[in-house]
């Protein structure tokens, strides 16, 4: 099926999923509603706001959701710095050279970590969802299997609950469990890309919303640069669009931190108010 537009959207923990959620409201209120994409790829943060996108809410309802306490969702408080967690990530991987050894090693890193159960965890991911049920539109989910560090792309054909998919996509190492999944153990899908924009090849127009921007904690096999590069070659418009300065403040130094969610949200809807999106070729 041929795909018109799509939206990408990227990693950046709680407070990301404020921020797109907010810039996506911002956008909507000034003319530009960007949710009527063909197609949604989401990462990790990303993978949170595609499903509640396809959930029947409007904008107004998901932006309420991140900024009033009795809506927000059953957060679990954690503390990480993204220096740090960097830091941390390097010292995996001294062994590692290629992208699969990269994965593989921080996907063993993953189960070796003591987190949450994972129950718990999958409670948290179930409280952020309005629904339970993949969307008729087309989506792709990103998470990387643990133990062989191949990517998978979950969608509505792949007979995986939406629950499991997006805690799966969601599930940073070291931070949260792995997920279960048909007897595998997945991890965050930004141990493949922070955005994993090139999963939009095909598309005649990307937007990718990037919580993290340049920042990248992993070595990435795609870095946002070089996806956008690529879609761009293929003959694609497209627009990327980063947290401006009081976003960033917002979203601070530990974007998992759940008081982040209003500040964060907000700050995107001021940015996306005033947000002109420029649509650029090779």
């Amino acid at each position: 099926m041929a795909v018109a537009e799509a939206l990408v959207l990227g990693g950046g923990g709680v407070a990301g999923v404020a921020w797109m959620t907010g810039l996506l409201a911002g956008l909507a209120e000034a003319g530009q509603d960007a949710t009527a994409a063909d197609l949604i790829v989401g990462t990790s943060a990303g993978s949170t706001v595609a499903a509640q996108l396809g959930s029947g809410l409007s904008l107004a309802e998901l932006y309420a959701r991140q900024v009033e306490p009795r809506l927000q969702a059953a957060e679990i408080m954690v503390e990480v710095d993204l220096a740090g967690f960097g830091a941390q990530i390097e010292a995996v991987l001294r062994e590692a050279t290629t992208a699969q050894q990269i994965r593989r090693a921080v996907g063993a890193f993953a189960r070796g970590a003591t987190t949450v159960p994972e129950a718990e965890r999958r409670a948290v991911i179930e409280s952020r969802l309005p629904s339970y049920d993949w969307p008729a539109r087309a989506m792709k989910i990103v998470a990387v299997d643990a133990e062989s560090g191949e990517p998978r792309v979950f969608d509505r054909t792949s007979g995986v609950d939406l629950v499991d998919a997006v805690a799966a996509s969601c599930a940073v190492p070291g931070v949260w469990p792995p997920v279960t999944i048909v007897g595998r153990g997945y991890v965050d899908g930004g141990v493949r890309s922070n955005d994993n924009a090139d999963y939009a090849a095909g598309a005649t127009r990307v937007l990718v919303l990037s919580p993290l921007g340049s920042v990248q904690l992993l070595p990435s096999e795609k870095p946002l640069a070089q996806a956008v590069d690529e879609l761009r070659a293929g003959g694609a418009e497209v627009a990327v669009v980063e947290p401006d300065e009081a976003s960033h403040a917002a979203i601070g130094e530990n974007p998992l931190d759940p008081s982040t969610r209003g500040p964060a949200a907000a700050a995107g809807r001021t940015q996306g108010r005033g947000l002109t999106i420029e649509w650029t070729t090779a």
